[in-house]
């Protein structure tokens, strides 16, 4: 079965589609077939923007589409600050991962160097019928002005990520360390979401 999911950042297709595909169900990009939409993310949080994208790309394909969203917020900030659904939109301007790398160390540096974030994710299955969703948060960390020199590409903000219990940047983070980071078992509960939704 293929099932498309709605995003262009390489690093979200890349951590479920092998597992998917272990499943028989298998993941095509929008860059597979070659579909460049700009639907509005006009929702007030990561699942009504998830559902926002599900919706535009399923009524143009008619194909399963996964969409995703993240929230991010950050403990310190005050409320016009927090970056919430527009993490890569700053001041009308979506950001590629070296300015937001940049954005986000300078806004870290501006309020003493270290500050305590959280993320909020927000999935939603679609396929022209009822919407299923999923929401959950990996909170416990916090970013620093001092940006790693490694990357990982479509996750930017891994390079000023700390981990507070090893005390490493989360591009440093061995497998064992990036489940006891987002929750023992996390991205399995949301494969098991996306199997369950998708069969």
């Amino acid at each position: 079965m293929k099932v498309l999911f709605a995003t262009t950042n390489p690093a979200k297709v890349k951590k479920f589609a092998q597992k998917l595909q272990d499943n028989n169900i298998e993941i095509v990009t929008l860059k597979d077939i070659g579909l460049d939409l700009h639907p509005e993310e006009s929702g007030s949080n990561a699942i009504e923007n998830a559902y926002i994208k599900a919706k535009t790309y399923y009524d143009a394909t008619k194909i399963t589409t996964v969409g995703m969203d993240n929230n991010l917020f950050i403990e310190e900030l005050p409320a016009e600050k927090q970056p919430g659904t527009h993490v890569r939109r700053i001041n009308g301007k979506e950001l590629n991962d070296d300015e937001m790398i940049e954005y986000y160390s300078n806004l870290v540096h501006e309020y003493g160097g270290k500050l305590t974030a959280k993320w909020v994710y927000g999935m939603v299955i679609y396929n022209g019928k009822e919407p299923k969703q999923y929401s959950w948060n990996k909170s416990h960390f916090y970013f620093v002005d001092k940006p790693s020199t490694k990357r990982n590409p479509g996750y930017p903000l891994d390079s000023i990520s700390i981990l507070p219990e090893c005390n490493k940047y989360f591009v440093d983070l061995t497998e064992a360390e990036k489940k006891q980071s987002s929750g023992s078992n996390t991205d399995d509960a949301v494969i098991q979401f996306m199997l369950n939704a998708i069969q």
